[in-house]
């Protein structure tokens, strides 16, 4: 995609874990979420018997992924369309026109 200059858009939706996770959903050249996501490579009980630390709340959801920056933004369905609309043109250096309909 990036030799045709086309623009890799990862979208995580509810859940997006494992290896989708590793492997494709952090990749893009923007990466965005729904509220509320589960997004992590393995479950709260590896990444603790792993690292041997205690995890914060709610760290595998999109809203702690977004504070971290693995994600761009994060916006409901209904308005997705729009926002991918809206990236797309920013990166083809067209003018930005908010939509309000």
């Amino acid at each position: 995609m990036a030799d045709a200059g086309i623009p890799y858009v990862s979208l995580c939706t509810d859940p997006t874990t494992g290896g989708t996770t590793a492997s494709f959903a952090m990749l893009g050249d923007i990466n965005i979420s729904e509220p509320g996501a589960l997004i992590g490579f393995a479950g709260p009980r590896v990444v603790k018997d792993t690292t041997g630390k205690d995890l914060p709340d709610g760290f595998q959801s999109a809203e702690f992924v977004l504070e971290h920056g693995f994600l761009d933004f994060i916006a409901h369905r209904k308005d997705m369309k729009r926002k991918i609309n809206l990236y797309l043109d920013l990166v083809q250096n067209k003018p930005l026109r908010e939509k309000t309909a």
